[in-house]
């Protein structure tokens, strides 16, 4: 799981084209210990992720194991209902109303 957490820091920094310097000194890091993180060559600690995360605009969220498929498939979907039969009359996307 950290290894995932970790991957989407890394693609959220790039996407921001933020350098490792800039996230480690906006989240009050050293930028050693960001590219540690980014490498894996440490195990770090909540409070090193749940920082850069807040830099980056994302939220961390503690979510069951056997409901991570399901979260995965309805983030992916745009915020769709899932399962859901084609015509069936539903509200709009919160990703629909957004845009």
């Amino acid at each position: 799981m950290t290894d995932a957490l970790i991957q989407s820091l890394v693609a959220a920094r790039k996407a921001q084209k933020m350098t490792q310097a800039e996230l480690a000194e906006q989240a009050g890091l050293s930028r050693m210990a960001v590219q540690r993180t980014e490498t894996g060559d440490v195990d770090p600690r909540h409070s090193t992720l749940a920082e850069m995360a807040r830099v980056l605009g994302l939220q961390m969220m503690a979510v069951p194991a056997d409901l991570v498929p399901a979260l995965q498939a309805f983030v992916q979907s745009g915020g769709k209902f899932l399962g859901q039969p084609a015509g069936a009359d539903a509200p709009p996307s919160i990703v629909d109303s957004l845009r």
